[in-house]
This record gives structure tokens, sequence and C-alpha cells, in this order.
């Protein structure tokens, strides 16, 4: 039989399958008018092989560990090494955090992730002012080199990866893990791990800014090129649609305002005259994962092809390498709830599938008490079994990429591709996501979409089980994990001693230094290195900063 009569057979019995349909609309209505995800693309009541008709395998969908990277970036995926598990943490101090550091390591996580309490994530030291009630809150205080000494104690740097979310300071507390690792006896070209780095969706997703734009880009790039020469197997970015989605985004927003700011770093990079070809291969990518399961598993790709098109046709990208998207992802907090909070296994369980069926490279996932508190050593050790489970029970990594194929998955792929790309060349029109931020463009986008979502929450078109369907009574919850007014205290005796002992003349001549090469322009990295080695404190380095630079002020 020819194509154009399987084509005309298909819609022969298409329209008689209509017929029964209407049929049984008639005695069944369906649950609702309109079934659409986040993104307003339509969950169609039967997808067949007319809606993938126009894509070629080939050029579109292809083989594992080959352009355009559809199916994932590795050849055999999980079927030679699991992804990374690599589970968030960070609270209180440095010891406190390196005690749940060793114990994940323990049950089986493969990778660390640090993070950071809110006072290091805008550059002040715990005894500032505006620190007061947040030290060790959202997650570990640095002050300093010997915070950082602590906090990877007996933990060799050479035989563990290390993912740090900390933008604005990146650089400082890249600084200090290089001079732990040096004082273990590891040099820097055996350190594997990630800074996040990723500055510019602070400005309209989340807010841990310090510097305006153009000095925040010129330090990512600084980074760029100290890192191509000091250590190789660096993740120097972690371009991040995590908190454009915490934010409100949806999922296609989420991947278009992601991969623009990964546009705007490739060209920062390229403009310097670093090679795509050289540096490329260190970004990485953060991605959400949500509760919409077939969304997300089209979602990640989806981002994977348009990435290695966009660095290809707009680079000129010739290495596999450059094209590839290597991508972290972990469950979406926003979607825990406080009530029924044991639900949220369920939820971080299915969202975390999604990742592994979308060949995430690096998974975390959430625990079930996180709408509440700071995980309990209980919670945490459940949600690294459910990545352990889906691994080693489920059967799912034993073939790559199982959901392609699918006419729903297929199609949903290419339309997130295509809305997604839309959103690129919107803020390529408005002159990029600089002017885009300043324009306010995408902060709209990501308001209108959140509240969308909301409205749909209130009116119960969306569920959400255990809030506003399923609700029973429950009793106010027990042993939540806190932390103390002490450890604060604490912090603050440590950071006052530290100060006291070390050689003041030493910090004030490598500040003078740091203040001279902000003014010149030259790389940052050495000179912040040279810093945090006399036990300069991240404060002092980003006051520096801070007095060269400018600091950024939403508009």
């Amino acid at each position: 039989m020819s194509c154009t009569e399987n084509k005309a057979r298909l819609a022969e019995r298409q329209e008689q399958w209509q017929v029964m349909v209407e049929k049984a609309l008639a005695r069944f209505p369906e649950r609702k008018e309109n079934f659409a995800t986040t993104s307003g693309i339509e969950m169609k009541r039967l997808f067949t092989p007319a809606d993938v008709e126009t894509i070629d395998y080939n050029d579109e969908v292809g083989f594992p560990g080959e352009f355009p990277f559809t199916r994932g970036v590795q050849p055999t995926m999980y079927r030679a090494r699991f992804w990374t598990m690599r589970q968030y943490a960070g609270f209180g101090s440095a010891k406190q955090t390196n005690e749940r550091y060793r114990y994940l390591l323990e049950q089986g996580q493969t990778g660390l992730s640090v993070a950071f309490d809110l006072p290091t994530q805008i550059g002040y030291d715990s005894d500032h002012e505006l620190s007061d009630g947040e030290v060790g809150k959202v997650g570990v205080a640095i002050d300093s080199l010997a915070d950082m000494e602590i906090l990877f104690d007996q933990i060799a740097l050479d035989k563990v990866s290390t993912s740090m979310t900390i933008n604005a300071p990146a650089a400082v507390l890249l600084a200090m893990y290089i001079a732990v690792a040096e004082k273990q006896g590891v040099s820097s070209d055996k350190l594997r791990g990630t800074i996040q780095n990723d500055v510019l969706k602070e400005y309209f997703a989340r807010g841990t800014y310090i510097f305006p734009p153009q000095p925040s880009m010129k330090i990512i790039t600084d980074i760029f090129s100290y890192c191509k020469d000091n250590l190789p197997n660096w993740n120097t970015i972690s371009i991040s649609g995590y908190h454009i989605r915490e934010a409100g985004s949806s999922a296609v927003q989420e991947v278009a305002f992601t991969l623009a700011d990964g546009l705007a770093y490739v060209d920062a990079a390229v403009k310097t005259g670093l090679d795509v070809d050289v540096f490329a291969k260190r970004l990485s990518f953060f991605f959400n994962v949500h509760n919409n399961f077939l969304e997300e598993v089209a979602k990640f790709r989806a981002a994977r092809r348009l990435w290695a098109k966009l660095m290809k046709e707009r680079f000129g990208a010739k290495k596999a390498s450059s094209m590839m998207m290597r991508f972290h992802t972990q469950t979406a907090g926003c979607s825990l709830t406080a009530q029924q909070p044991d639900n949220n296994v369920v939820r971080v369980t299915m969202q975390a599938l999604a990742a592994v069926l979308g060949g995430t490279n690096s998974l975390h996932t959430n625990s079930r008490d996180e709408a509440l508190c700071l995980p309990t050593e209980d919670s945490v050790r459940i949600a690294l079994r459910t990545q352990q489970i889906i691994a080693h029970e489920s059967g799912v990594a034993d073939t790559i990429d199982p959901l392609a194929g699918s006419y729903m998955v297929e199609s949903m792929t290419s339309e997130i591709e295509a809305k997604a790309l839309k959103y690129i060349e919107k803020i390529d029109d408005l002159g990029g996501v600089v002017k885009a931020i300043e324009a306010g463009y995408m902060q709209q986008e990501i308001g209108d979409s959140a509240y969308a979502y909301q409205k749909s929450v209130e009116t119960v078109e969306q569920v959400i089980v255990g809030v506003n369907k399923f609700t029973i009574e429950e009793a106010a919850p027990e042993n939540l994990l806190r932390i103390k007014k002490e450890m604060e205290l604490e912090q603050l005796k440590s950071l006052k001693a530290m100060k006291a002992n070390r050689d003041a003349a030493a910090v004030a001549a490598s500040l003078k230094e740091l203040r001279r090469v902000a003014e010149s322009g030259d790389n940052l990295l050495p000179v912040i290195v040279s810093a945090v080695k006399t036990y300069a404190t991240l404060g002092e380095v980003c006051g520096v900063l801070r007095e060269v630079f400018g600091e950024y002020i939403e508009g």
C-alpha cells in the first residue's frame, strides 16, 4: 500500500472513529471543555501518525549522542552509567552541612550540591547588618576559606563532583573551592563540578543579584577564560531555567528564556575572543521538572534539539561537544504542598521519572517536608531512595529514550521547540536579553503565566490534591528542622576569631590588588583566588567589587 493510500485510509478510519466518539460524548461528556498544558499546548483527544508526518526522523529525532541530540547526549545513556544523583543540601553552619554531605555520600549519593544561605548569595558576611536573622536559614553560611575548609572536611575533592548554586559571588566561592583543593593536595585540573554563575535570570526571576548586568557579564567571561586554562573539567556556568519555572513560567517559557540567557553568555564570550568550540563544552543547564508528565518529557527533548541547532546556526559550532545540552534537573519546589506532605513523595516520584525519561544528566529530588521546613535526615533519605528505585528497579533506564516515536511526545516536542523559538526571536527583536529585562518583557510574561495558573487553581480547573480537593483535617506538623539563633551566634563568634588571627596586612594588600585589577579590566579570577587564600572574606571581596562596579537597582 502506498504512502498516499495509507494516509487516505487513516483519514477515513479517523472519521469513522469520530462518529463513535460523538455517540460516546452524548452519554459521557468529557471532564472539561479544554485540555491544555500550562504552555497553552492542546492535549488533543488522540494523536496519530498524521501529527508527526512532517517530522523527519533522521534530521529531527536521530540517534543518541548525535546531532541534534533529541534522544540524549550519550550514545548509550543510562545503560553505561546512571545520571548523577546530586541532592541539593546546605543549612546552618559548615560543620552541620558537612555532616549531611557525608551522610548522603554514605547513602549512595554520587555528587554534591551546595545550597548557600541568603547573605552568602548576595555577597554579605554573617556579621553584616543585613544578614541578621538570615544566617544559615536557607543554606549554609560561608564567610571565608575557613568555612569552606570545614564544609569539605574529609571529602576528597578529586573523588567527587560538586555543584554550587551561587550566582553573583560565584567567582569568590569557586576561588575558595580551588584553595581548599590545593590544601588537600588536589590540583585544579582534577576538579569536577559546576557553579551556577547565571546572573541574567536573577534580574527577572529570582533577585539575588549584586552588580549591574555589564560588569556581571564581565565576571562571567573572566570565569570562562580562567577555567579554560586552569579547570578544564569544570562546568563554568549552569544556565538555569529552574528559577524561571519556580517564578511561575510555563514549560515553553522556561525553555525559551533559559536558552535566550545561554545565547547571551555565548555571545559575550565570543566577543571577548574566546573560541566557541573551546569553551562551549563546559556550559551546562539546570531545569525544573513539573507535574505535567508528558509535557516535561517533551520539554527536555525539545530543549536539547533547539540548543544544538542554535549553537550550530548562530555561532558556527563545529564540535559535537559544543552543541550538546547537558543538564541537571530538580523536581519542582513550587509544586510541593504543606497540606498532606506525604503526597509530595508521589509528586516527586512522578517528576523524577519524567526527568529520567527526558534524558537528564543529573537529578535532585526534593524532600516531602520542604514546603514546611528544611528537610530532615529521614526525608532526604526517602528523596534519594526515590532516584535509586527508579534507577535500579523500574527498568526505564535499560533502553534509551523509551518514549521516542510516541505520536503525542514527538508532536509536543516539535511544538515546544517552535513556540520557544518564537519567544527567542521576540527577545532578539527587543535587542537581546539585557534589553528585554530592562523593558520588563520576561517579567511580564512570567507574571501573566503565574497569574493564569493560580487562577486555575482557585477555580479548581487545576486540581491540587490535598489543597483544593480531597482535603482533610490535619494536626500541626511535628519534628520540623529549624535553625536556631544559637547557630548564628556561633557563626559570628567564629568569624570574629578568624579575622583576629589572620594576617591583616596580607588581606589589605590582596584587596588593594583586587581593586586595581577590577579598575583595569584584567581577568579577576587570579586576584580573587589570591585574596581568599589570605582569608579575605566573601563580604570584603564583594565589597571592593561593589565600590568599583556599583550595585544594580531594579527600575
